[in-house]
């Protein structure tokens, strides 16, 4: 197994994503090999600091960067030789089983879809996030920020998703899926929601068990959250601004430790022809450490694979 990862991509960019691999290394199953990519000189020059002397990471050479203000696709058109650009080549090509950047999300998603592409019959991928619930488990949420706008169709898309990777990834039999409103009644919330109740409620590949409001979003009524891209990203980064806030006044607590973004190190682009990680921008070694271990997951269940039998069905 290969895991790609673009040494460039982050706020704390080279230093905090060879560290992090550094650490993963030490840690991976005989057989996984990281593969940083980016500029050989610098990263090396980490790694030699690092003292790191082991042969599951290797580089591949990339000089230019997409820095995190630039605009994706015009960044992707001029930057051909960049980390990011690099990575879904490589990625395309096989020669990485999955890809992973803490750089600009809107290449990241761009890159994507232009490059390995939506599975056939998805409409929109989306990127899904993972809330802790007081049962223990982790919830899946999609999405958390692809697509702002959605029709009631996406929707119901989504909680078939995120029913395929809760399966693949999680073992569980039959995910319970909730529709994220402001109410449990189904004639709650906006015309699409109302609308996309509907969709999910007749989908029996899906087991939809109706509306949930914001007060059960970490109460394990649900292994499958459903949202637009707006409303779960302001949900995600509320849940983990409890993490900095209890922090900061010297509160430890397990639970709300999950919600800290290091804890799980990165969001997948579910719905596309490969396997791509999106870390946070400003994400530690600890971050990207736990990214690497989220990759090699995803790769292993087979979810890809998994979610276009779910399509072709």
């Amino acid at each position: 197994m290969k895991i790609g990862v673009d040494a460039m991509g982050g706020d704390f960019a080279p230093q905090a994503i060879v560290e992090g691999a550094v650490l993963a290394a030490k840690e991976l199953a005989e057989g996984t090999t990281i593969v940083l990519i980016g500029q050989r000189e610098a990263i090396q020059a980490i790694l030699d600091k690092q003292h790191f002397t082991g042969s599951n990471i290797t580089i591949v050479d990339a000089n230019d960067v997409i820095e995190m203000g630039e605009h994706p696709v015009k960044a992707l058109q001029a930057k051909p030789n960049s980390s990011i650009g690099v990575g879904f080549k490589l990625l395309k090509m096989g020669e990485i089983d999955s890809f992973g950047s803490a750089g600009n999300t809107g290449a990241m998603m761009v890159g994507a879809l232009f490059s390995i592409k939506a599975i056939e019959g998805v409409q929109r991928p989306a990127i899904a996030g993972f809330a802790p619930q007081t049962n223990g488990k982790m919830a899946v949420m999609l999405d958390i920020g692809a697509n702002a706008d959605v029709k009631p169709e996406h929707l119901e898309q989504f909680g078939l998703l995120g029913s395929v990777y809760s399966k693949a990834t999680t073992g569980e039999a039959n995910p319970k899926v909730g529709l994220m409103n402001i109410g449990e009644e189904p004639e709650k919330g906006s015309v699409i929601v109302q609308q996309a109740h509907k969709l999910l409620k007749d989908n029996a590949n899906i087991n939809f068990i109706g509306n949930i409001e914001g007060k059960d979003f970490f109460k394990g009524k649900a292994d499958v959250i459903v949202t637009d891209g707006f409303t779960g990203n302001i949900l995600l980064k509320m849940g983990e601004s409890l993490y900095g806030i209890t922090k900061a006044q010297g509160i430890e607590n397990d639970f709300l430790a999950k919600t800290n973004y290091e804890a799980v190190g990165g969001s997948p682009i579910v719905g596309v022809n490969g396997n791509v990680i999106i870390a946070h921008g400003a994400s530690s070694a600890t971050a990207i450490k736990n990214m690497i271990h989220l990759s090699t997951q995803v790769v292993e269940s087979k979810v890809t694979e998994k979610i276009k039998e779910a399509f072709k069905a």
